[in-house]
C-alpha cells in the first residue's frame, strides 16, 4: 500500500500516546467532533435521508416502549443513546443511497433500513471510542458515558464510581446500537442470497473495526513507534472497511448490481478511506477549529499516532519538539512550534501527497464499465472535495499553502 510508502520506522518512541490511559492516568481531550470521520455530501439525496431518519426514530419509539416496560432505569439508557445517535453527516446512510439509486435499486424502503442499519453501526462504534478513549464530550455535549458520569457525581459518588458508571453505560449502549444494526438488516425483504450477503458485509464490518482498533489501541502503548505499514492497516480496518467499503458494497448488492460494479465499489472505498484518514490527520494538526469541530491542539496535545509524526520523527527537527507532542498541558504557542516542525520537515506535505496518492488509486478504480456515469461523478466529485480541503484543486494539484502561525 502507498501508505507505507517513506521513511518507514520513525524513532522517536518517547512520543506520548494520550488516547487510551491507563487507570490514573490523565484522560485524553474529550471529542468535539466525531473520532471516525464523516463526510460532507454535496446534493445530499435529501428523501432518502428522510426515510432513514425516519427508520431511526421508529427504531429507537419501539425500543423506548419496550425499555419502558422493564423500568425508568433502562428507559434513560435508550434515551441517552438516542441522542448520541442524533446529529452527524450520515455519511454511510448517504453512500449506501448512493450506490442503491444508481445502480438501478427502486426499493425506497429496504434502502433506507439498509443505510439506518450502517448508521447504527457507526454509533456503536463512537460510544464504544468514547468508552475505550475515556472520552465524555462528543459533538460539544456529554456523550452517554459522559451523562452517566455526570448524573453519578450529582447523586454523590466519587470519581471512581462516577467513572465506573459512565463505562457500564457506554458499553451497554454501544452494545444495544450494535444489535440495533442487525435487527434493522432483518426486516429488509430481499432474496435469502441477498439477505445473507448483506448480513456478512455487516458482519465483515464489524469484524474489521474492532480488529482495527486492537491495532489502534496496541500502537498506543508500543515501546517503538509505527511503522507507516502499521498506520495503513489501522487506517484500513478501522476506517475504511465499515465507513466507505461496506456500505457502497451494500448498496451495491441490494440493488442487484453485478459483481465488477461491487468490486469496483469495495476498492474504491478501501482507498477512499484511506486517504481520507490522511485528511483528516493533516486538518487535526493544521485545521481550522471551527471548521473541523476539534480543539485546535487536541491531536497533537494527545499524542496522535499519525503519518505526520512518523515522519516527522525520521527527520532533523524532532528533538525540538519530540518533548512536547503527546503533554496533556500543551499550549497554543507549543502546538505552533510543532506545526512549524511539521511543515519545515517536509511531514505536512508528505501526509497531504499521500492522501492524494489514495485519492487518485481510488478514483481509477471508478473507471470500471460496471459504475454508471453518474455514480463515477458523485463519488469523484465528493473524494475531490475532501482531498482539496488539504490540497485545493484536487489529487492531481500541487500541495495547498503550507500552515502560516497566526500573527
Amino acid at each position: 500500500m502507498d501508505l507505507a510508502a517513506g521513511p518507514g520506522t520513525a524513532p522517536g518512541h518517547d512520543v506520548a500516546q494520550r488516547r487510551h490511559c491507563r487507570p490514573g492516568q490523565q484522560p485524553g481531550p474529550v471529542h468535539d467532533g466525531p473520532d471516525r470521520p464523516e463526510l460532507d455530501h454535496p446534493e445530499l439525496d435529501r428523501p432518502g435521508l428522510d426515510r432513514v431518519e425516519e427508520e431511526l426514530a421508529r427504531f429507537f419509539a419501539d425500543a423506548k416502549l419496550r425499555a419502558a416496560r422493564i423500568g425508568p432505569p433502562y428507559l434513560r439508557l435508550w434515551e441517552a443513546l438516542e441522542r448520541a445517535a442524533a446529529g452527524g453527516g450520515r455519511s454511510r446512510p448517504q453512500l449506501v443511497l448512493l450506490a442503491y439509486r444508481h445502480l438501478g435499486g427502486t426499493d425506497a424502503q429496504s434502502a433506507a433500513l439498509l443505510a439506518a442499519s450502517y448508521e447504527l453501526l457507526h454509533t456503536a462504534l463512537l460510544v464504544h471510542d468514547d468508552v475505550i478513549d475515556r472520552d465524555t464530550v462528543r459533538r460539544g455535549v456529554p456523550n452517554v458515558s459522559g451523562r452517566y458520569r455526570n448524573r453519578a457525581l450529582r447523586a454523590g459518588a466519587d470519581a471512581a464510581e462516577a467513572e465506573h458508571a459512565g463505562t457500564s453505560a457506554g458499553l451497554l449502549a454501544g452494545d444495544l446500537a450494535l444489535a440495533g444494526a442487525y435487527r434493522l438488516l432483518r426486516r429488509i425483504e430481499a432474496p435469502r442470497e441477498v439477505e445473507q450477503r448483506l448480513h456478512d458485509l455487516l458482519d465483515d464490518a464489524v469484524f474489521s473495526s474492532v480488529g482495527g482498533e486492537v491495532y489502534d489501541v496496541e500502537l498506543s502503548h508500543a515501546a517503538a513507534p509505527p511503522s507507516m505499514e502499521d498506520l495503513a492497516k489501522t487506517a484500513h480496518r478501522k476506517t475504511s472497511v465499515y465507513s466507505f467499503e461496506a456500505p457502497l458494497r451494500a448498496g451495491a448488492v441490494l440493488a442487484g448490481a453485478p459483481a465488477p460494479a461491487a468490486d469496483a465499489l469495495q476498492r474504491f472505498g478501501r482507498d477512499a478511506g484511506i486517504a481520507y484518514q490522511l485528511v483528516d490527520d493533516v486538518l487535526g494538526a493544521f485545521g481550522d477549529a471551527s471548521s473541523t469541530g476539534k480543539t485546535g491542539c487536541s491531536d497533537l496535545r494527545e499524542g496522535k499516532r499519525t503519518v505526520l509524526l512518523a515522519y516527522a520523527a525520521s527527520r532533523p527537527g524532532w528533538d525540538r519538539i519530540a518533548g512536547l507532542v503527546g503533554r496533556p498541558d500543551l499550549t497554543p504557542a507549543d502546538a505552533e512550534r510543532i506545526r512549524r516542525v511539521l511543515v519545515d520537515c517536509g511531514a505536512r506535505d508528505h501526509a497531504v501527497d499521500l492522501a492524494a496518492r489514495h485519492a487518485g488509486r481510488a478514483l481509477a478504480a471508478l473507471e470500471s464499465d460496471g459504475v454508471p456515469a453518474p455514480l463515477r461523478q458523485r463519488l469523484g466529485g465528493l473524494l475531490r472535495a475532501v482531498v482539496g480541503r488539504v490540497r485545493p484543486g484536487g489529487p492531481g494539484a500541487a500541495p495547498g499553502p503550507a500552515h502560516r502561525p497566526a500573527t
